[in-house]
Formats: structure tokens, sequence, C-alpha cells
């Protein structure tokens, strides 16, 4: 998720900063996923930091998406 937040910085358009930060929200996706599986696994380690971390960046994200759709 984050080399497509850092790609979306440098966007050939807004549509391209848009379809690019949508990438990283599904990403974010993904890794809440892979969270979700360790944290009710007996045999992966979970720290719940970690979900608190990407619970917060999910937020962000969402945020600037809507904002950028608002916006067009």
């Amino acid at each position: 998720m984050g080399a497509n937040v850092h790609e979306a910085q440098n966007p050939s358009s807004e549509n391209d900063f848009i379809h690019k930060m949508k990438i990283a929200a599904k990403e974010i996706e993904e890794t809440k996923y892979w969270l979700y599986l360790c944290e009710h696994s007996k045999n992966y380690p979970f720290d719940e930091n970690l979900k608190n971390q990407i619970l917060e960046i999910s937020k962000i994200v969402y945020k600037i998406l809507n904002t950028s759709i608002n916006t067009k």
C-alpha cells in the first residue's frame, strides 16, 4: 500500500491519482484480512499495534479518496 500511495504523489492526472489511491485502499483491505487471520490463528503471531496502525492508515487513505472524488 505504501508504494501505491507514494506513486500517487506524482500522478499524470487527477483520475490517475484517484486510481492509484484506490489500489492502495485495496491493499489495505488485503492487509486487514491477513491481520484478521493472524489474530484468529494459534499458529501465527499477532500484534494488536499493527491492527491499530492499519485502521489509522485506512482512515487517512479513505478520507483522501473521498475528498478527491467529491471535489472532482
